[in-house]
């Protein structure tokens, strides 16, 4: 795949140029094609994204997800470019830090169903997981976020409370 534009008038991009470049990649066959996929585990490939973002190819094996997480200070997009994935995201937005346990009010779960060529954009501290739940064939999904991310924290839940149990940073990763 060709180096991305930077955002609109070199600017850092935004959720709309990091969804832009994630659709542009997941229609991309040979890009797809090219991704080597594990029956154990997600395999991933980094991609090179927009104005400096950070880019991933992922492919998701049958039953595999990511917990609940949130991108730190980056906001995102992720484009499904096969099989169908699902996304549970917190409609409410989350102390930043200085918190161990949370409890959740009724009302912030999100669900949705992404097949291939459905995405969304997401902004600062956006926690969700993506799961692929179904148990025949893998999906594929391309992702990007700005700034390039500068840590990961992973939760762990039960009913309504949320549990910060890990911060991953980049090395942990790359």
């Amino acid at each position: 795949m060709p180096p991305a534009a930077a955002g609109a008038g070199g600017q850092a991009p935004t959720q709309v140029d990091l969804l832009d470049f994630a659709r542009r990649a997941a229609a991309d066959c040979e890009l797809i094609a090219s991704l080597p996929l594990d029956p154990e585990g997600r395999t991933w490939v980094r991609l090179e994204g927009p104005g400096g973002s950070e880019a991933w190819l992922i492919g998701w094996p049958p039953g595999s997800g990511t917990g609940w997480h949130d991108h730190a200070d980056s906001v995102g997009a992720f484009v499904t470019a096969a099989g169908e994935l699902k996304e549970y995201s917190l409609a409410a937005r989350l102390p930043t830090d200085g918190w161990k346990t949370l409890e959740l009010t009724e009302d912030v779960d999100r669900e949705r169903r992404l097949s291939a060529g459905q995405g969304r954009a997401f902004g600062h501290h956006h926690v969700h997981e993506v799961l692929k739940e179904s148990p025949d064939r893998h999906a594929i999904s391309v992702h990007a976020y700005y700034p390039p991310l500068p840590r990961i924290r992973r939760y762990s839940r039960t009913g309504p409370v949320l549990r910060l149990e890990q911060v991953e940073r980049p090395v942990d990763w790359q």
